[in-house]
């Protein structure tokens, strides 16, 4: 437990730490905390919490920076949010219209990113088996077929079929009809297994035909699995504690571009309600290490879609991006409520 004064001196470190990325002297601390103390007894009191873990002092400078326990604390016990200005609300409500899922979830991403200047990362949650309401196969040339998927839900996928024979319409339509009568409300996986056992029902031709469709369902069916949009990692090249490590920052990318573990950390955070913030070693990925990632989930027709989240350096300012992130899960979530 600290005393009134040492939290009103952590929360002035952590808060001028954030805004100037310069260690923090005793004299800015005198200054900047509103306490009639001197600078002795600042440099007390710091000893004092550095003693504990809560902040540190690099070997270049006197001054002293937060470390992730003094961010968890700050985040928990001494955060004042600032409200978005009603300019923002309405920019973020024109570019949240509703729109086709993915991309609004585009969309979404890039707000997030404009507005924090970090990486803005939207994602939907992992989604059962793609099952098929309809398949209708459309002749377009010879030897070429439009393959039409009607999902539950009404969205339509179509891919076109390269075939090694050409099928006359009234033939595509006989396999549509066989599909439609027999795996409606199946997943493709489903389908290739029953095939194997009710294909003599079709002419021996059609074979051909079932394995393209078979082969174009399973790629819609990867397509299908989930959304996933990042924007403004470019961004986090103008983060100094990033920049001046390359390695770290090289790290940090090849997150993004497989991410896997951080889809996985999004569904982790998802389980829980509201905002979530990971600093640091928190997240339980090493290449988040000196990062901070807040998340939100969001909902549409009262079901849980997706995570969205900003990842940007622990030294960011979560009394202004906070607001950001919770305000973008609430005008997605509605958007996606009116599609």
């Amino acid at each position: 437990m600290l005393n009134e004064r040492a939290q009103i001196l952590l929360k002035t470190l952590v808060e001028r730490y954030i805004n100037d990325g310069q260690p923090v002297g005793s004299r800015a601390l005198q200054q900047y905390s509103g306490l009639d103390i001197s600078p002795a007894t600042i440099r007390n009191v710091m000893a004092d919490l550095e003693d504990i873990g809560l902040i540190s002092s690099p070997h270049t400078s006197a001054g002293r920076v937060p470390t992730a326990l003094a961010y968890r604390l700050f985040i928990d016990t001494m955060l004042v949010y600032k409200p978005l200005d009603s300019l923002h609300v309405q920019n973020m409500e024109v570019r949240l219209q509703p729109d086709n899922q993915s991309r609004l979830i585009a969309q979404a991403s890039n707000v997030l990113s404009d507005l924090t200047q970090l990486a803005g990362v939207v994602a939907t949650a992992k989604r059962s088996t793609l099952t098929v309401r309809q398949i209708e196969f459309l002749r377009l040339a010879e030897k070429r077929v439009l393959l039409i998927i009607v999902m539950p839900d009404g969205e339509v996928e179509n891919r076109v079929l390269l075939l090694n024979r050409d099928y006359s319409q009234s033939e595509l339509t006989e396999a549509g009809n066989f599909l439609n009568q027999h795996y409606t409300g199946c997943s493709f996986a489903q389908i290739r297994v029953k095939l194997r056992n009710e294909l003599r029902q079709l002419h021996q031709d059609m074979s051909a035909l079932m394995a393209a469709t078979l082969a174009a369902g399973d790629e819609v069916a990867a397509s299908q699995d989930r959304d996933y949009a990042i924007s403004g990692e470019h961004n986090l090249l103008n983060v100094e504690e990033f920049s001046s490590d390359m390695s770290r920052l090289r790290k940090l990318f090849g997150l993004f571009e497989q991410k896997t573990e951080l889809l996985q950390l999004l569904d982790a955070s998802r389980r829980g309600q509201g905002i979530h913030i990971f600093v640091g070693s928190e997240s339980g990925l090493a290449n988040l290490d000196e990062c901070s990632v807040i998340t939100a989930p969001y909902s549409a027709n009262g079901q849980l879609i997706g995570t969205l989240a900003v990842v940007g350096p622990k030294r960011m300012d979560y009394q202004r991006l906070i607001p950001i992130v919770d305000l973008t899960a609430r005008l997605l979530g509605n958007a996606l409520s009116l599609n």
